[in-house]
């Protein structure tokens, strides 16, 4: 199994925004992203959003550029900022028989999960940033010996599409 973790774009503060929306910023960053993401001709079979409209809009955005189907998203709290990385895990269970998933999630979530599926033990530190993108592929569910196979930042995601 294929599953990629992506960080949610720049949003607005909670000031700003109730919701803490995508910003602006967020929503062309991951349009740029979710561009590369298209040329890199990656597809999922399942695409999962937290509960939270960034993550959603995050999704979406990505779901739209690969042909996915937004209203196909499945939206979790078990990928929420502060959810446990078993918890998430054992969430992942259910698609085992599924080649690719995406999550469009946040910190510090995505790196515990990561961290968790490459290693125990210790903890392996990874540095998402928002709107970026990496693979990690598994055998099976639960694991502590994942591979990296690669992450991408925003800027490098760019440079794919300019």
């Amino acid at each position: 199994m294929e599953i990629y973790l992506m960080q949610h774009g720049p949003n607005l503060s909670e000031d700003e925004d109730p919701e803490e929306s995508l910003s602006p910023e967020g929503e062309a960053q991951v349009s740029k992203a979710a561009q590369a993401i298209n040329k890199m001709g990656l597809t999922f079979d399942v695409v999962i959003a937290s509960t939270k409209k960034r993550s959603q809009q995050t999704a979406a955005i990505v779901a739209e550029a690969i042909g996915f189907p937004v209203d196909g998203i499945v939206e979790t709290e078990k990928v929420k900022a502060m959810t446990p990385a078993e918890e998430t895990i054992h969430y992942l269970e259910q698609f085992q028989d599924k080649q690719s998933v995406l999550i469009a999630g946040h910190l510090p979530s995505l790196a515990e999960v990561a961290s968790s599926l490459l290693t125990s033990g210790s903890k392996t530190t990874i540095q998402f940033e928002r709107g970026g993108i990496g693979r990690i592929d598994v055998e099976a569910l639960p694991t502590h010996e994942g591979r990296l196979r690669w992450y991408l930042t925003p800027a490098q995601l760019e440079l794919m599409v300019e």
